[in-house]
């Protein structure tokens, strides 16, 4: 889990954000804990039993207006009250000038009080859009990422099998490359998860007897992208003799990354399989079943009606004495 604190915020994203601080200080270096973001206007009515206070608070017009609206002695029991949890961050939307009792209490309670110029709808997505992708599950996995005909595809097996040889291959036809060796994973939604290049190795990639090249700059711009979902992992392993590899596809295999679930197809590899083509085969055929088109099953459906036409001809046929 990342460490976030309300200044490195302020450093990253005040000009994205539009952040202005009104109280400063030591409480500038307290931590962001998560990305949950909450408007808290039940709290400050009095209902406090279900307060999320470790969420950054945001105070729109609603709220401003109603502690305007608050007498002085019941202003300082509602912020009194507020302030008592151990509040993150409260930020102000719209430009808004609080009361000057909420900046006195919150700064001797050590809490942040931050002021935007947007509103507070669109000062909510651009926060949340931020804190999403910080505090998202991430993991990294040796392999090698590819978009395919706009399928992302991640090549595993074991080092040395052959997995940026089939990236260059397809990079050479016009496919493009997301990362080699080193794929850094974000989940970005519960069933979506993106792979990304790590920043150090970026778009190169290491072909074993050649050395390291330059994808980027051999094949342009057109080759690379920069993250890309990932829907099928292809397990490249050698060939064994021993071993029973699906040859009709029905019996689908999935594994589990970050908690989401994709498609696996594994390639035994032989002298002389072309595994781009393949490539090319599997990244198509995936875009098929998402459009509801399983050639598999329909070939199993069409055989299982075809077998049983053949049964019911045969027995009018035995049953036939003319």
């Amino acid at each position: 889990m990342p460490t976030l604190s309300v200044e490195y915020l302020l450093k990253e994203k005040s000009q994205f954000l539009e952040l202005f601080v009104l109280n400063g200080g030591e409480c500038l270096k307290k931590p962001i804990p998560n990305n949950q973001i909450q408007r808290p206007g039940l709290a400050l009515a009095g209902y406090t039993d279900r307060f999320s206070y470790w969420r950054t608070q945001v105070l729109g017009k609603t709220e401003i207006a109603y502690l305007n609206n608050l007498s002085e002695t019941s202003l300082t029991e509602t912020l009194n009250r507020f302030f008592a949890f151990d509040i993150p961050l409260v930020i102000i939307s719209k430009a808004q000038q609080p009361p000057a009792k909420l900046i006195e209490i919150a700064a001797s309670k050590n809490i942040p009080v931050l002021q935007t110029n947007l509103s507070t709808t669109d000062f909510i997505i651009r926060l949340s859009s931020y804190l999403d992708n910080l505090f998202a599950p991430r993991t990294a996995i040796h392999g090698t990422l590819m978009d395919v005909y706009g399928v992302g595809m991640l090549y595993t097996g074991k080092s040395g099998i052959g997995k940026s040889e089939c990236a260059l291959d397809l990079v050479e036809r016009g496919h493009r490359l997301v990362a080699d060796d080193v794929v850094n994973i974000v989940k970005k939604a519960p069933d979506v998860i993106v792979g990304q290049a790590d920043e150090r190795l970026g778009h190169h990639m290491e072909i074993r007897g050649l050395g390291i090249i330059n994808i980027e700059k051999l094949f342009g711009i057109r080759s690379i992208r920069m993250q890309k979902r990932i829907e099928v992992e292809v397990r490249l392993e050698l060939w064994d003799n021993k071993a029973e590899y699906d040859r009709v596809g029905i019996d689908e295999t999935y594994t589990t990354i970050l908690g989401v679930e994709i498609p696996v197809v594994t390639i035994p590899l032989s002298p002389g399989k072309n595994i781009t083509v393949i490539s090319e085969v599997i990244s198509m055929n995936h875009m098929l079943k998402v459009y509801g088109e399983n050639s598999a099953e329909k070939f199993v459906q069409r055989l299982s009606e075809e077998l049983a036409r053949r049964k019911l001809t045969s027995q009018y046929l035995e049953s036939d004495m003319e």
